[in-house]
């Protein structure tokens, strides 16, 4: 009998033709045995496959091959490149596979896709070696300006790498409408942890992304994971949209606040307050101790007005002072008890999983824009309705509509 090559490649899933009769099923099952493949001496021959899944895990492999098969030797070469330097903790191929994921051009997307394939790949055998649990602790941090994000970040970072864990900190900076550069300062800012071997920061530019994380954040966290950093730190832009973004990337989100900033409760939504997993008051030494004290009396109170997020959590409110490091390691003791009571309880894995979907969600929002702008069917069209609709000849709604219709005309 003659054996396919597919069937090679891949035993356990060959599902067609005469292979595919020569499973037998067991009654009011669909499920495949393939004891008939003994004679091929594989180690599959006795393991138990649904036929959905069989057919989910051929579907993965081609197209993961059939991207391979896309790239060159030299693109092929970097892949492997940057995947082994990853894996073995060099910081420099991390920063190169992050350079590589955030840039733009067709190509280096295409290049982008299979190397965090392999990444996924293995992030994936290293949590069943783990016992199913998440090898790193990712935690959104955020704030109003003036806060001391950067300074709680060097200090908080520089107490984790002495009790022996490695961190990462994506910093993004909000790009200039008017020109598009950022000033990517936080890395200047945090001077003591820049310079620690088993620390790494990423200043990032939003490039105009709305909610103030760029559109790579998810990717750059599945990196720095893959290169083994255990605690991966986002610092977010602001106090306002981007922290809905964030809060769909991250295990935990952390606020933190001045100790005097005028009426708080009525200067930060409501509903990033409900967001937070833990307020921490930053600043809280010298003469403004008795100000900390008293926000910290107005969250506590205000958290108990708010809907519980989770059964095995509630909300926490500390002070803390990054200039002293008074509260700090209290607060990472917190922010373990989080991680450990939503890990026992099974909501930080459901919590991974809906976030995965939310994030394929937003790549297809994204490239859809994309793909529409450069339709032919309407590529053409939008300069001439952009100009009808700023002379007020067309409202704008119409204008979309004629848009819209042309590229669902043209399809």
């Amino acid at each position: 009998m003659k054996i396919p090559s597919l069937l090679l490649r891949f035993p356990y899933c060959y599902f067609s033709g005469t292979y595919f009769k020569s499973f037998h099923f067991s009654s009011r099952s669909d499920i495949l045995c393939t004891e008939s493949l003994r004679p091929v001496h594989l180690y599959y021959s006795k393991r138990m496959l649904s036929l959905k899944g069989l057919k989910r895990e051929l579907c993965h492999q081609t197209a993961f091959d059939h991207q391979i098969e896309g790239l060159s030797d030299r693109e092929q070469g970097l892949v492997d490149k940057l995947y082994s330097g990853l894996i073995q903790g060099h910081r420099a191929c991390l920063a190169e596979a992050i350079t590589l994921v955030e840039s733009a051009h067709h190509r280096k997307k295409k290049i982008a896709q299979v190397l965090l394939q392999k990444v996924l790949s293995y992030h994936r055998e290293q949590e069943k070696i783990n016992q199913g649990k998440p090898l790193a602790f990712r935690v959104g941090l955020s704030g109003p300006p003036g806060a001391g994000k950067s300074t709680f970040i060097e200090c908080f970072g520089k107490m984790l790498t002495e009790r022996g864990h490695k961190v990462s900190v994506l910093a993004v900076d909000p790009s200039s409408s008017t020109s598009g550069g950022s000033l990517l300062g936080d890395k200047t800012r945090m001077t003591e942890l820049s310079r620690d071997m088993n620390a790494y920061i990423r200043p990032s530019p939003t490039r105009g992304t709305l909610g103030g994380v760029t559109r790579t954040t998810n990717e750059a966290i599945l990196l720095c994971e893959g290169g083994g950093y255990d605690v991966v730190l986002v610092e977010t832009v602001g106090v306002g949209q981007s922290e809905f973004a964030v809060a769909d990337m991250v295990d935990m989100f952390v606020l933190l606040l001045p100790p005097a900033g005028g009426d708080e409760l009525q200067g930060i939504k409501r509903g990033i307050i409900e967001m937070a997993d833990l307020v921490a008051v930053n600043k809280a030494d010298g003469d403004l101790i008795v100000p900390a004290r008293r926000i910290q009396a107005e969250y506590v109170s205000a958290m108990k007005l708010l809907r519980k997020r989770s059964k095995v959590w509630r909300p926490k409110v500390m002070r803390i002072s990054a200039k002293t490091g008074e509260g700090i390691s209290d607060m990472w003791d917190k922010m373990t008890e989080f991680r450990d009571l939503m890990l026992m309880s099974g909501e930080l894995i459901a919590k991974r999983r809906k976030q995965q979907k939310v994030w394929m969600w937003n790549l297809i929002q994204e490239n859809m824009l994309e793909h529409f702008r450069s339709h032919l069917a309407v590529k053409d069209k939008i300069p001439l309705l952009e100009e009808k609709v700023l002379s007020g000849v067309l409202s704008p709604g119409l204008a979309a509509d004629l848009l819209l219709k042309a590229f669902k005309d043209g399809l």
